[in-house]
């Protein structure tokens, strides 16, 4: 079994020579750096990673929370995470909160737990994962950023202009001429989701068209909400159905598209339909749907470098608030 010191005999130096070449490559010659690593690959050694965390204080290990891996929205969030922090010689540990399955709490407590225990270098939270606990994050002792609305700021955080979003779509339908407009809206418990709706609602009247309560539905973000809401607009305004439909997330979206191929109406030719978002996923629904948003990726990559800047000490100042603007791209649907 190859060892460090076999390692430094081979290369004829100090063990503490190979452990700054490992570990603090900044401090040796290029040289002497090549030299070293070619007595580690001629010899197979690997540095055992228990013993690398107790000499540097670091387990090179980052943490993500994220609310409910059933929803595409979140593995594209990941996925990109993942990729940014391998290439900064970082690996990820995932933790789902499964905030649909009703115990996110009691998950998100025991995972905060379990991440202090393993002395995660940092941590990325997405949006929900902490729904209705976000004073854990008061004093947490470890690089931390959140992606979605954090009022405490009690650390670094980035959100979606969700009121800004929904404005854009708002005024875009009205150009369009729509006039009986129906709205299937996130969960009212969420702040998100509820400046997403008046967003979307000053779009309207900004355009000239008055909001109607009466075709405003509350969804649950999960795709069975957004069939049942279809279900409702048959059931209460079969008369006098609407025009379009915007929905306030894709999966709302594909369940209501579901329910109105089942029920033979065709869109857009009977019904428009728009949505909020812009996950990788939209690109294989047939017809394109109109939509705003910002690709999750682009969340992934402004979350990951905040946080890296956080653990590097490139910054560590008092927590920052960043907002990312979203896009409005019509398609074949509205």
């Amino acid at each position: 079994m190859s060892t460090i010191g076999k390692v430094a005999e081979r290369a004829g130096v100090s063990r503490t020579t190979v452990s700054h070449v490992l570990n603090h490559a900044d401090r040796v010659s290029q040289a002497l750096r090549e030299k070293v690593l070619a007595a580690v690959e001629e010899l197979g050694y690997v540095p055992n990673p228990q013993a690398q965390s107790l000499r540097t204080g670091k387990t090179n290990l980052v943490a993500m929370l994220i609310p409910d891996i059933r929803n595409p929205f979140y593995p594209e969030l990941v996925k990109t995470a993942q990729s940014e922090m391998e290439a900064a010689g970082l690996d990820m540990l995932i933790f789902n909160t499964d905030v649909p399955g009703g115990h996110s709490q009691e998950h998100g407590r025991e995972y905060l737990r379990q991440i202090r225990n393993r002395r995660i270098d940092g941590l990325i939270v997405g949006d929900f994962a902490l729904h209705g606990m976000h004073d854990a994050l008061l004093g947490i002792d470890l690089p931390t950023v959140f992606i979605g609305d954090l009022p405490n700021q009690a650390v670094d955080s980035l959100k979606i202009d969700d009121f800004g979003g929904g404005r854009l779509m708002g005024q875009y339908l009205a150009s369009k001429g729509h006039k009986r407009i129906a709205h299937v809206t996130g969960p009212s418990f969420f702040a998100e989701a509820m400046a997403r709706a008046a967003g979307f609602e000053q779009g309207l009247r900004d355009g000239g068209v008055e909001p109607d309560p009466a075709l405003r539905f509350e969804g649950s973000y999960l795709g069975p909400s957004g069939q049942a809401s279809v279900e409702w607009l048959l059931e209460h305004h079969k008369g006098a159905l609407p025009s379009v439909v915007f929905f306030a997330n894709f999966l709302m979206a594909s369940g209501a598209l579901a329910e109105f191929y089942d029920r033979g109406i065709r869109i857009p030719q009977d019904m428009a339909v728009s949505v909020f978002g812009d996950q990788t996923q939209l690109e294989y629904v047939r017809p394109r749907l109109t939509r705003v948003g910002r690709p999750p990726a682009a969340l992934a990559e402004r979350a990951t470098a905040m946080l890296l800047e956080r653990m590097s000490g490139r910054y560590d100042g008092p927590p920052r608030s960043e907002i990312i603007s979203c896009s409005l791209q019509p398609f074949d649907t509205a």
